[in-house]
Order: C-alpha cells, then sequence, then structure tokens
C-alpha cells in the first residue's frame, strides 16, 4: 500500500499478488452515487478484468435500465486498485458499465471520462481536492438522530481539541488508512457544527480524487458503523447546525504546469485569464449546475440566507466570486486554484466533477469574463441590496434547479445522450420524482404551525 496506482492489468495483478488478495470487489456507482459492487474470488481475476462483473441494472438503481434490459457489467479500472485497509485479502476496484459491449452512457464515471476526454482535447487535465464534512451520530429507537459525542455541546465547536480527543481513535484510523493508500491525509479537523468532522486528502486528477471520494464515504460509513456510530455525509441533517459540504478545488493542468496559475495577475488572486474565463463559465452556469452539484431536496436546506448557532451557514448562496473570502461561492484560498464551496455532501463526485468541468470549459471557449472580484462579506449585506448590485442567488429548492438544468444547453450537451433521451432529462425526471414524493409528505413543522391556526 501507498506506492503509486498500477498502470495496467498485469501491474494490478502483480500488486495483488504482493498484497496477498484474495477477494475483489467491482465496484460502482448509480445516480445517486450509492456504492454497488460483487465479491469476486481472485482465481477469477481474468474474467473478472476481460469480462467484468454483471449486473441487473435496474436492481442496482438509478442507472438507466428497465427490468427488460440486457444486464450491465462492471469493468474494472486496474489503476483504481485499492486494498480495504481494515479487511486483509480484500480490494477495491473502481468500474465503468458497459451493456452488450458498449459503453453505457447512464454510467456516472464514464459521463465524467466524456468530459475528461474533451478538456484533454483542449489540450487540459482537470485536477481537483475534495472536501469532505461528514457527522458521527448515534439513532435512537424513535429513529430521530442525536449526536454521538454527548459531551459534544460548545456552541462553537470548529477546531475543538477537546472534541478531536474524544474522538482519536477512530479520526487517526481514517488518517492511517488514507495515508496507506498513499492519498496523503494532510489534516483532520471538528468542524463547524458538533459531532462534524473533516479529514482532507491531497488533490489528484478527478478521476482519481472521484474514485477516493466514494471510497473514502464508504470507509468512514464503515468505520462508523464498527465504533457503534452512524455516519452521514448528508447536507442537512440539523436543522440549527451547519451543513455537510464537498468542496470541490479545482485547476487545470498542462503538462507539469498549472495553467489557472498567475503571479503576475493584476487584480492580485494569482489567477491566469484562463482561470478567470472558467470563472466565467462558472458563475454563468452556477444555476443550472446547481441541480448536480446540490442534487437533493436537502440540499436546499443547507444552501440558504441567514446563518445557523454557530454564527454562518458557511456556504454561499450568493454567485459570486473573490480572493480568501468563504462568504464567496468561488474562493480563491491560493494563487492558481478555484474552491466551489456550494456542493454539498450528498453529490455524485463524478456528475459534479463533470457539470464544473463542463461549465469551466464553456467559459474558456468562449471568453467569458467574470468581472471584479467581489470583497465584501456578503453575510453583512441585505438581500435588497446584493439583489440591486447585479449578483443572483443559486436555486431555493430543487425543483427550480432541475428548471434551470433541464434549460441550459452546454450541461445537456456535456453530459451526453442515453438511448433515447438526453441524460439530462433523465436526471431531471429522477429528481423531480424526488421533489413530489417530498412534497407530498406532511411535516410537523406544518401540524405546528396550520393545526389549531386554521
Amino acid at each position: 500500500m501507498g506506492t503509486a496506482a498500477p498502470q495496467s492489468i498485469d501491474e494490478a495483478k502483480a500488486r495483488a499478488k504482493q498484497d496477498g488478495i484474495e477477494f475483489y470487489f467491482a465496484q460502482f456507482v448509480d445516480m445517486y452515487a450509492r456504492p454497488s459492487a460483487k465479491l469476486v474470488p481472485a482465481s477469477n481475476f481474468e474474467s473478472l478484468m476481460t469480462d467484468g462483473a454483471g449486473f441487473a441494472g435496474f436492481a442496482a438503481g438509478e442507472i438507466g435500465q428497465v427490468p427488460a434490459d440486457p444486464d450491465i457489467a462492471a469493468i474494472p479500472d486496474p489503476t483504481s486498485y485499492t486494498p480495504v485497509p481494515w479487511q486483509p485479502g480484500l480490494a477495491r476496484f473502481a468500474c465503468d458499465i458497459t451493456v452488450e459491449g458498449n459503453a453505457w452512457p447512464y454510467c456516472p464515471r464514464t459521463i465524467l471520462r466524456n468530459v475528461l476526454a474533451r478538456a484533454k482535447d483542449m489540450g487540459y487535465q482537470f485536477k481537483i481536492g475534495i472536501e469532505l464534512e461528514y457527522f458521527l451520530l448515534r439513532q435512537n429507537d424513535d429513529g430521530s438522530i442525536e449526536i454521538a459525542d454527548k459531551n459534544d455541546t460548545l456552541e462553537k465547536p470548529c477546531y475543538d481539541m477537546a472534541g478531536l480527543t474524544r474522538r482519536y481513535d477512530f479520526l487517526t484510523t481514517v488518517s492511517k488508512y488514507c495515508n496507506q493508500l498513499g492519498w496523503g491525509n494532510y489534516a483532520n479537523d471538528h468542524e463547524d457544527a458538533n459531532g462534524q468532522f473533516e479529514q482532507n486528502f491531497e488533490y489528484d486528477d478527478a478521476l482519481v480524487s472521484c474514485d477516493r471520494a466514494i471510497f473514502f464515504r464508504y470507509m468512514v460509513h464503515t468505520l462508523a458503523e464498527q465504533h457503534g456510530m452512524i455516519a452521514t455525509f448528508m447536507p442537512k441533517p440539523f436543522s440549527n447546525l451547519t451543513g455537510n459540504g464537498c468542496h470541490f478545488h479545482m485547476s487545470l493542468w498542462n503538462a507539469e504546469t498549472n495553467v489557472f496559475h498567475d503571479s503576475a495577475d493584476a487584480r492580485g488572486l494569482g489567477l491566469s485569464s484562463l482561470a478567470y474565463n472558467f470563472v466565467g463559465g462558472l458563475t454563468k452556469h452556477a444555476r443550472a449546475y446547481s441541480a448536480i452539484t446540490a442534487p437533493t431536496v436537502n440540499s436546499y436546506k443547507r444552501l440558504k440566507l441567514g446563518s445557523t448557532t454557530s454564527g454562518a451557514t458557511w456556504a454561499p448562496i450568493w454567485i459570486s466570486y473573490g480572493r480568501n473570502n468563504r462568504t464567496q461561492m468561488l474562493r480563491i484560498p491560493d494563487a492558481g486554484r478555484i474552491e466551489d464551496r456550494t456542493i454539498d455532501g450528498s453529490c455524485n463526485p463524478y456528475l459534479a466533477a463533470a457539470a464544473v468541468l463542463s461549465a469551466g470549459l464553456d467559459g474558456i471557449e468562449n471568453g467569458l469574463e467574470p468581472g471584479e472580484p467581489n470583497r465584501d462579506n456578503l453575510y453583512a449585506a441585505s438581500y435588497d441590496e446584493l439583489t440591486a448590485r447585479g449578483l443572483q442567488t443559486l436555486p431555493t429548492n430543487l425543483l427550480d434547479a432541475t428548471r434551470e438544468l433541464e434549460g441550459n444547453a452546454v450541461l445537456r450537451k456535456a453530459l451526453g445522450r442515453g438511448r433515447d433521451e438526453d441524460y439530462v432529462d433523465y436526471y431531471v425526471a429522477t429528481k423531480r420524482d424526488e421533489w413530489a414524493r417530498y412534497h407530498e409528505q406532511v411535516t410537523p413543522w406544518e401540524i405546528r404551525e396550520y393545526l389549531t391556526r386554521f
């Protein structure tokens, strides 16, 4: 563990033999990024690599199949070889989906591959670092949830040393596993909400980072269960606490050169003109791609005006960019990279990466200018004041976000075509069904608000 990823099937086989691997997870994700897998004995390595693992696609979630369809085949990517640190003898391959030998256009990993190929044709490699926040909870017999650490009660618990100490065993186990895998875990912190944590690893090629994000969530869920807890990356599990982000730190590269970096930037942010065009694409398409980067009903309870108990949501809803300023949707924390703070923990990282890259590439192709950076504290300005300045907000709910996505030609083209529909239409239909199921529920808030009023 911890060495460079294998670059071929033969290298993956040799690495697995060295690691004593006896079984493989052939793993893929559906639209909701739920990992599905088959457990394959190592003796079947060659057939797994050649033919893949077969699944009834309709049973595996939202991946564009109906019961009458032929099986999907999950074809392993040998470069994604990941030994499972807590289970000796087991390794994971991230897979691309094919049907009858052809790439399946509803496979999120394939969709990202296609957009990355377009970037490569333009001369760019897309790299991202992903910050995944999560809560550690316990569920009560009545179905309610509570913070697992009953002593985690500070009004402002961010970076709390005592809170880190009480979760030392869990956090250090995750950290050690990340580093055994060669991911470069460099920080672990108590986040802004009670019971909330973040563990960071180094940025890499977008496909590699997304594969790692899927495995990281699986790892945290599994280890939390082993510790008698529940982990959740849900955007907003508590109404009064900060939600879970999945911030993307983005840059484009040409060989070993970060083409977003320019130390002579007249605006003082350390960005190149190409990076500003990329920002222009993000700001132009943000309302549409939010349906993918904030993809659930619950997402829009994190993306809201106002504040939390700790004093800030840390999830800006105004479409803006600026220097190292966390009230901006797009923060420039350092020269040569762009952070999107609106992406949340429920996203499918493959689809989210495909969406933001497509938006940014459109900005480059069309020379879109984002205007001057915003240097204000947007939490201190009123809604009327900011709209008067010409700023727009992200959509306020999933339904409105799907309407924006549905009408966006750039994202429609980028995400590709299914067998008889654009992927955008399939995605929108699925999400509108999710919205309808939510909208049919009568909530405790409605009972409290209306029961005796009328």
